[in-house]
This record gives structure tokens, sequence and C-alpha cells, in this order.
């Protein structure tokens, strides 16, 4: 079992108990599942070394269950909860705004157990009737169900790309050259299967090896140049192998997006030739594929970074000599949100700036939550100025700028969730919205840009407040917040947690044409989380933006003039 399918059962646990009226466990449980889901290794590994109960939020009980799960593929203790709760939890909890407590009302006054019973309540209007409803949440459910059961097999970039790698990396030996491609290649935020591509001197046992992987749950086909698996986390990999010479083609073909390559396709029949994933022909002579490069070239654009090849004016730009100069992975250095054990966290603040250190990052800003946010642990100003004090310390003893943030909540008219004094006194000052995300679009734009407008807030993070695959973001006139971002020096967040990626790439691409400053954070609630940087870092490349747009990449000494009140 891999930590997704852990993080899965234990988050199913914590929706039955909580169902169950059972106190303070689900929370228990939520945590460990949400540390798990965002480990940055097998948490079989962290198991064979005896480790487990290192996992923040992982006690001696779950640490348990999680053996037992890994030992046996399955446990007792959620099948049996499951018996006395017999109701499809997890697909109905899979419909934003239903959580337990609502599951619970749905189950004992309808009778509903499944999706199929929550649609057929829906369309014959019972669930308008219940006590806290209405028509409106009848019909965001019947909408939320149908979005629910589009997403399909669909897994998040930031917990399918490790899964990816590591395939690549064990199969490094036996390739001459070999590259994942396909929509995970675009850092695309949702991913439907793994392409991966090689050439090989030894292209059987090449096969043999990945069909035998012991993460394989099924080989779907199994070939001489192609083989596919579905791994134990659900998701499809397909290996290909190719010649040499027509590398290059291949893995600009199987990279996509699909309607990128029809306009490259256009290109290449205007110059009277053929292009294809074996190469670029002219007449039957091959002129190029051995690598990307050669074949944009011979096509008379400058290489486009699979980031881009989203057909969004890329292909003009080449041909035009006009592609931005995209911000680096390596540009990036520091993280500008995080959290630590003073809020949600569950790393303190040395923690924190150790492995941040580690990572390379010249400076790091704690953001912990700030105000009356009390499902988030946030402090009220004795407790914050008690933190600075700790992050004065910490500043002495490592060789990292640690800025000393807040996140304060936005409320519903705008206004900040802690007095203004005691926000003139941090470094930064992050705001986000964290409830009432179904306002008008016209309310929450006002909502948004008044903490824009307040002239203490530095950073707007996740600014629609999306979770992927969970709940749409809110309604925003984006030429509007971003106007009066950039008149106020204000810096938009790419949040860069798997399930936000908030703001996304086609946001990213609007404040950069309007010249609004963006930040990265990865909004870490563990130090390993701190890893998702380059998550964030994608979402900018793929929303063409240049280092100068990402304050990230800045000097300290600029970077304090940025936050300068």
């Amino acid at each position: 079992m891999r930590n997704r399918d852990i993080a899965r059962i234990l988050y199913g646990i914590a929706n039955l108990l909580e169902i169950k009226d059972v106190p303070f466990r689900p929370n228990a449980y939520r945590k460990a599942a949400q540390n798990i889901e965002l480990l940055t290794e097998d948490v079989e590994k962290v198991y064979e070394r005896g480790e487990l109960e290192k996992i923040p939020g992982v006690g001696k009980n779950i640490a348990e269950k999680i053996k037992e799960m890994l030992e046996t593929n399955s446990l007792a203790y959620y099948e049996r909860l499951k018996k006395e709760v017999p109701v499809d939890v997890e697909a109905l909890s899979s419909v934003e705004g239903l959580g337990p407590k609502k599951i619970k009302m749905l189950y004992s006054e309808l009778g509903i157990k499944t999706l199929d019973d929550l649609e057929k309540a829906a369309l014959e209007g019972k669930i308008r009737e219940l006590k806290g409803m209405g028509e409106k949440t009848e019909e965001n459910i019947l909408k939320n169900i149908a979005l629910a059961r589009g997403r399909g097999g669909r897994g998040l970039l930031g917990v399918v790309l490790p899964e990816a790698i590591a395939i690549r990396e064990s199969l490094e030996g036996m390739a001459e050259r070999i590259s994942i491609a396909g929509s995970i290649r675009r850092m695309k935020e949702t991913i439907g299967d793994v392409d991966i591509l090689a050439t090989s001197p030894r292209p059987a046992g090449m096969m043999d090896f990945f069909t035998n992987m012991d993460n394989v749950a099924a080989v779907i086909v199994k070939g001489e140049t192609k083989s596919s698996v579905r791994l134990e986390s659900g998701i499809q990999v397909d290996l290909r192998i190719v010649p040499e010479e027509s590398f290059g083609s291949a893995l600009q073909y199987f990279t996509g997006s699909k309607s990128h390559n029809i306009e490259v396709r256009k290109v290449a029949v205007r110059a009277g030739c053929k292009l294809n994933e074996y190469g670029l022909f002219k007449g039957g002579r091959r002129i190029a594929g051995g690598t990307e490069k050669e074949v944009y070239r011979a096509l008379g654009m400058d290489y486009i970074p699979p980031e881009l090849r989203e057909n969004r004016g890329e292909v003009e730009a080449a041909m035009g000599g006009k592609l931005p100069k995209l911000v680096e992975y390596e540009d990036v250095k520091g993280d500008l949100q995080m959290h630590t054990t003073w809020s949600d966290g569950a790393n303190t603040v040395e923690e924190m700036a150790e492995e941040a250190a580690g990572m390379g990052h010249e400076f790091i800003a704690i953001t912990d939550h700030v105000g009356t946010l009390k499902i988030a642990g946030a402090m009220d100003e004795k407790r914050i100025r008690k933190q600075m004090k700790e992050v004065e310390k910490a500043n002495e003893k490592y060789d990292i700028r640690i800025f000393y943030g807040v996140e304060v909540n936005i409320m519903k008219d705008g206004s900040l969730d802690m007095d203004r004094k005691v926000l003139k006194d941090v470094d930064v000052v992050a705001a986000g919205i964290h409830s009432g995300f179904r306002m008008s679009d016209r309310d929450m734009t006002s909502r948004v840009m008044r903490a824009i407008e307040s002239g203490v807030v530095d950073i707007i993070v996740h600014p629609t407040g999306r979770i992927i695959q969970k709940r749409e973001g809110a309604a925003l006139n984006f030429d509007k917040v971003f106007e009066a971002a950039r008149e106020n020096s204000v810096v938009m967040e790419i949040n860069a947690q798997p399930a936000r990626l908030d703001l996304n790439d086609v946001h990213v691409k609007r404040a950069v044409e309007m010249g609004v400053k963006l930040s990265i954070g990865t909004d870490a609630h563990s130090a390993s989380q701190l890893h998702f940087i380059n998550l964030g870092t994608a979402v900018a490349r793929r929303g063409w933006a240049e280092k100068d747009d990402i304050i990230n990449t800045y000097s300290i000494k600029k970077l304090e003039k940025v936050f300068e009140k």
C-alpha cells in the first residue's frame, strides 16, 4: 500500500468517527492522513526504518494501524467501522460542501447511502426540505455531483510526480536516453496517466523489469516497444521504447498538448514537411527528429519549454523570437508562506529553518495564522509577540534570513482579523480568505480589494481559495483585483500546495500581463512540505512568468524593500 491509499483510509476513518459523534479522534486521524498524503518519500520506507511515529500526527495507535495496512493491504478497524455506518462516505464526501455532519443528516433523514441516492433525492427536491439546506444548496449539490463524477482517475501533480520520477530513475540504468512525457512533463495540475519514453540497447529486459516492479498492481499490456501497467496507487504508466533517431520527435509528440501539436504540424505542412512521432520529413527524407530542439529549429521556431505547450500563443511567439525567458527552478531562493507549531503546523520554527537551509534556501517567511480562526490555531497579539522573539533568536542561530510574518483572515466585509497596529510590526502580512467562498463575484472582488487597499497587506495568499477536485475557487473579477494589487504594490501568491496551485497558470499569465508581482509559498504545514516549492515554480512557468515577476528570486536586500511598510 502506498501513501495515497493509506491516507485515503485514514481520512475515511476520520469521517466515519465524526458521523458516529466520536470526539477528538477524527481530527487526529485527519491530521495523520494529511501528513502521510503529502510525505515526500514512500511511507513504507519510513516504516522499514521504524520511524512511523516521527511522522507529524502519527502516534502509537495510528502507527499500529499503518503497520497493519502495509503488512496485510487492509485494516480490520476500518472495515468494522464501514459495517457500523453503511454509507459510502468516500464517494459522498467527494461532493463539495458535504462534510460528515451533512452526510449523517442525509442518511438519517433520507436514507442516502450512495452518490446515486444523493442525486435521486436532489432531483426529486427532497434535500431542500431538510433543515439548513434549501433550494440553492440542492442546486449546488447537483452541480457538484457532476464535478465529482467528471474527475475520473486523475491525480494531483504533486502526488503523481514523485511516483513518475521514481520509476524513471529505476529504469535509467537500462536506458541510453529516457524522459517523462505527457501532461506530467507539462506540469499540469492534475494527471490522467504517466508516459515514459526511452531508447535502450536491451528493450526486452527493460520491459521485463518495468512490468515486474514492486508497485505494479496489474499489467495492462506488454509488448516489445510499448507496455502499460496500473500501479497500486491507481495510476496507469505507459513505457515506450523508440529508435534513437526518433527520440526527440517522439518526445515532442507524446509530451503534447494535442492542440499544441496540431499547431506545430500546421507549421510543418506550410513548410512542405510532415511531422509525426518518427521525425520531421521533407519528401521521404528525415530532416530532424533526434532532439526536440532540432525539430523546433528545423521549423523556424525557438525551443518551446514543455510548460508552455498549451496552444496559448507559444507557437507564434516561438516563430517570432518572442517567447518569455521563463523563471528557472533554480532562480527561486526561498519560500514565502509556511506554518509551525505556533498555529496548525507540525514542526517548530527551528525545524522549518533547518529544512529550508538544507534545501539551499536563502530566506523563508514564517506566516502562522493569527486572529480568531480557531480551526487553524490562530494566535492572539500576546502569542504573536512571543513568537516574534523566537524568530529573532532563530535568525541569530541559522545562516538563513527568517522573515517574521503572519497569515491574517480576510473577513466577509474585507476587513482584516487582527489589529492594524500589530500587523505593522511584522515583516510580512499575508492575507487570505478562509470561509464564505460562495459570495457573488462583485462582493468577493470588493472583499479582496478592500484587503489589498488596507495599506498593511504584503501578499494575498491562495487568492481564490480553491481545493482542486474538491472546491471551486471563489468568483473574482481578476482584472480589477490585479489592477488594485499593482496600484497598491501588493503581491499575489502562487500557492504551491498540490491541492491548491492557486493562483493557477491562466491567472498567473494575466497577472504578468498586467504587471503584478507574484510570490511562491508552499503553505507548508510540516518540514517535508517545503519541497513543494517546485510545483509553484511550475505554475509560474506555465503562466509565462519571468524571473523578475517572482519576488522569491530577489536578493534579501531587495526583498526587504518589497516588505517595507
